[in-house]
């Protein structure tokens, strides 16, 4: 199925991506576990996972992204859970592939850096950390596994640093899937752009950095709708490449996603119609973005 959303990016169509799938779940009722966010649901909750990527396909999506961020390989290593890892990704693959059977829909397997995060923030708890070694080794095993249930390609989500979002990238590049490569970054005090949480990262080092790892594919993701232009523009200093942008919007205090000040599906419409002209192909919505954002998407940009 890949095939067909690589086509679509040759012909210059604009790819639609699903919306934020950990908080659709969280806002349809599933708990959110204090350890590994939206992980679990895959086991306990199928009917709702399922029901959030049928709704994305439904109002036009052509790619949906398994459930697999937060089996992130670092966190559910730090949990002592390397093995409930594998078990969780292949719920959660079937639970996609299902919802996607029939359908010229491509599914993405999501792969994070996500370490445990302090509680009530969105920060991570910088307590414990892993050597080059072991990090590429848990990367490896969490991106071959991806590959082996079937996904259609890989999704780097939230790549924000030169250290683990790199060595995690070229993990995945290996599996040899094309590999789309999704970057968050936010505004430091000083007015820069640095790599989500890594203020010590200016956003132009993290791009040249992942740009030299041959992706098939760049976003910027995660990452506020007002910053998103800017960061797309220091992203094509290094990428002459397809384009991509799906923005969050809320704020997260682990384990639940507040739902404020959420962007309207119209201002994402129009903003979006910005990043167009910067030449952007692939859109979507990150976390607290919803079935609605993307059916106003697909009806402004998605051809008959």
């Amino acid at each position: 199925m890949y095939q067909h959303i690589a086509q679509k990016l040759q012909r210059g169509e604009t790819i639609i991506l699903d919306g934020g799938t950990g908080t659709d779940i969280q806002r349809r009722g599933a708990p959110m576990s204090g350890d590994t966010w939206c992980a679990e649901v895959n086991l306990t909750h199928p009917a709702i996972v399922r029901a959030v990527h049928e709704d994305y396909i439904a109002v036009g999506a052509d790619v949906i992204t398994a459930n697999t961020f937060a089996t992130s390989a670092l966190l559910f290593n730090a949990l002592g859970r390397d093995d409930e890892l594998l078990d969780i990704d292949r719920a959660a693959v079937a639970i996609a592939r299902e919802a996607a059977e029939g359908r010229p829909v491509a599914v993405a397997g999501s792969i994070s850096t996500m370490r445990p995060l302090a509680v009530g923030t969105d920060r991570t708890d910088l307590h414990q950390d892993w050597s080059e070694d072991t990090a590429r080794e848990l990367f490896a095993r969490k991106a071959n596994h991806l590959a082996v249930l079937g996904v259609d390609f890989l999704l780097m989500e939230m790549m924000r640093d030169v250290h683990y979002s790199l060595w995690a990238t070229q993990a995945a590049l290996a599996t040899g899937l094309p590999v789309w490569v999704g970057i968050a970054t936010e505004r430091r005090a000083d007015g820069e752009l640095v790599g989500f949480g890594h203020h010590d990262q200016l956003l132009d080092e993290v791009v040249r950095e992942l740009v030299a790892t041959g992706p098939a594919h760049i976003s910027i993701m995660h990452s506020s709708s007002s910053d998103t232009a800017d960061a797309i523009d220091i992203v094509k200093r290094h990428w002459q490449g397809p384009l991509g942008a799906y923005p969050e919007s809320g704020y997260f205090k682990m384990p639940e996603w507040s739902f404020v000040d959420l962007i309207s599906p119209d201002d994402l419409v129009d903003r979006s119609q910005g990043w167009q002209r910067q030449g952007v192909t692939a859109l979507g919505g990150c976390c607290g973005l919803g079935p609605e954002h993307i059916a106003a998407l697909a009806q402004r940009f998605k051809r008959a």
